[in-house]
């Protein structure tokens, strides 16, 4: 085989190597952004949960009933 035929097709493995090593790092990149938001919502909905649950509480309900019934 001819030496320049090697080195070109060595070096067009290698650019397309490159491209696709490229092209995965920026996929893995915005899918690890896609799932750094999706865990800060589902953070939010936890929170909102917790809040709403605390609040919803049958001891907190009553409490709050009766307080209002003594005024």
């Amino acid at each position: 085989m001819d030496m320049n035929v090697l080195v070109t097709l060595l070096t067009v493995a290698v650019v397309l190597l490159s491209i696709v090593i490229i092209a995965l790092l920026a996929t893995i990149t915005i899918v690890l952004v896609k799932v750094h938001r999706v865990i800060k919502n589902v953070d939010a909905i936890s929170q909102n949960i917790a809040s709403a649950t605390d609040w919803l509480s049958p001891v907190k309900v009553f409490s709050h009933i009766a307080a209002l019934l003594r005024k």
